[in-house]
């Protein structure tokens, strides 16, 4: 009797019902601990042999590639794969997909209730009550309606935060130099073609695109420098997108009014962020996309495109994060 071919996932929590259709399609699911390291990761490949690897938590380095004798398929459980090797997965002819939109809704919700806290000042001036202080008669607060928010991507998470502040009277901008007219136009914001010109028409700047090597500390000095004093900075796509120390130099400073982050440059961070320092600064532990609802979206789409690659069957375009690689279906 053959052996089930094995799914390996990085991380200790999938989906219930990720976890039916996979055993259902005749796969054995095994998993690793949270962030494993790259020799707990390799150990793991080598003893398990799995054709296919849903990647949640960690690095995927090219030695965890390269350990995998019959990986055929790399499967994000997300959006971006700035975690994986891709190049090293391609010169090995592995596929590596992505779950794409699954958790644009629960991302986008946590971006605008970072947008709505970080804003309205909620944690210091919950802190100040609960410490016994009275701080209404100093306390002078923003008003949402009618401040310039400025979203770099235009993706499905972008959408679902536009169509959130749809409501809340906000001007809202969008660079994408990828996005295609007409899904700009459908979001019902108004496209900017360059993004230093957003940065400084914006008074609330989101960010929603994967990082790739070209744009590493998109926001940095002097980009940061460009946006309007008491303006602010929400990320929930990708730490490396921002230079953490010119960030905290610019709310220090005074420039910047505030920042809601759920991603950091390095993940789990050694001890505490120097971010904390700043009461300006809200840090949520990259959980944006960490809901009952998300992870059931996100975690069938995942095993789902690993089976159907398996099966030979041909995934869009917009699932495929390298070139595509043939299955052959014995």
């Amino acid at each position: 009797m053959a052996t089930q071919p094995t799914i390996l996932i990085t991380g200790p929590y999938l989906a219930s019902s990720a976890r039916v259709i996979a055993e259902n399609a005749g796969y054995n699911v095994v998993h690793t601990p949270s962030y494993p390291s790259e020799r707990v990761l390799i150990e793991l490949i080598e003893r398990h042999d799995p054709v296919g690897i849903v990647s949640r938590m960690g690095q995927f380095s090219a030695g965890a590639v390269a350990a995998g004798k019959s990986l055929r398929v790399i499967s994000k459980h997300g959006a971006g794969v700035d975690n994986i090797d891709v190049e090293a997965a391609t010169q090995h002819g592995i596929q590596v997909i992505r779950a794409a939109g699954g958790n644009a809704v629960s991302v986008a919700e946590h971006a605008v209730a970072l947008i709505l806290a970080t804003v309205k000042r909620l944690l210091p001036l919950d802190k100040s009550m609960r410490a016994g202080r009275w701080e209404k008669a100093d306390f002078l607060g923003r008003e949402l309606s009618g401040m310039r928010l400025g979203l770099v991507g235009g993706g499905a998470i972008a959408a679902a935060v536009a169509q959130i502040v749809k409501g809340m009277g906000l001007d809202v901008m969008v660079y994408d130099p990828y996005a295609p007219a007409e899904a700009i136009d459908a979001m019902g914001a108004r496209r900017v073609e360059e993004l230093e010109a957003l940065l400084r028409q914006s008074d609330i700047v989101s960010l929603h695109c994967p990082l790739t090597q070209d744009n590493v500390h998109l926001l940095n000095a002097e980009t940061l420098a460009l946006m309007p004093a008491d303006s602010y900075v929400v990320n929930t796509s990708r730490g490396g997108l921002i230079d953490e120390a010119a960030l905290l130099c610019a709310l220090e400073s005074g420039h910047l009014a505030g920042a809601g982050l759920d991603t950091f440059e390095q993940e789990p961070p050694s001890g505490v962020s120097s971010l904390a320092a700043s009461d300006r600064v809200i840090l949520t532990p990259h959980i944006a996309g960490v809901t009952e609802e998300a992870g059931t979206r996100v975690g069938e789409l995942a095993v789902k495109g690993i089976i159907d690659f398996l099966a030979g069957s041909t995934l869009p375009k917009a699932r495929l994060a390298n070139v595509p690689v043939t299955v052959t279906v014995s």
